[in-house]
């Protein structure tokens, strides 16, 4: 019968698998342990990238829909982003503090606190938030918002 939950369960199966790209397969996301540990290595590689401007490891790191809300109160997608990364960088020593993980399901939220010495050789600090999706069977960074605070804490 064409109304049979069972029926139209394997309807369903059937576009999603004549859908997907020749040799594609569904790759499911790591557990929660395996997930946190792997996002913390990717956060860890946003700070090494930002301190160093690595265009090239944030090409690989971004995804293709990534937008950043600037201290400035700017919003730059992705390609704005990799433009601002490959200015020279003003700062040293860029360090991230309680560096907090959460998942959700196939996003993972970073918070943490940043510091850092200025090109004056003033302390600074800050706050940042990035967002990860779990797509295609990797971690990419989809969103970031970052924050100066006055004075580091």
């Amino acid at each position: 019968m064409r109304n049979d939950p069972s029926h139209v369960a394997g309807l369903v199966a059937g576009v999603l698998a004549a859908a997907a790209p020749a040799g594609a397969q569904a790759t499911a996301r790591p557990s929660d342990a395996e997930a946190t540990t792997q996002v913390a290595a990717l956060n860890d590689d946003y700070i090494r990238f930002v301190q160093a401007g690595d265009v090239a490891g944030f090409e690989r790191l971004l995804a293709a829909d990534f937008v950043c809300s600037n201290p400035d109160g700017s919003i730059v997608d992705r390609a704005g982003f990799l433009a601002q990364t490959a200015r020279p960088v003003t700062i040293r020593g860029l360090q991230a503090h309680d560096v907090r993980i959460r998942l959700l399901g196939d996003v993972a939220i970073v918070h943490a606190r940043t510091t850092f010495t200025a090109a004056d050789g003033a302390p600074g600090a800050g706050r940042y938030t990035d967002t990860y999706a779990f797509r295609n069977g990797r971690w990419v960074a989809v969103a970031a918002h970052v924050t100066r605070l006055a004075a580091a804490p």
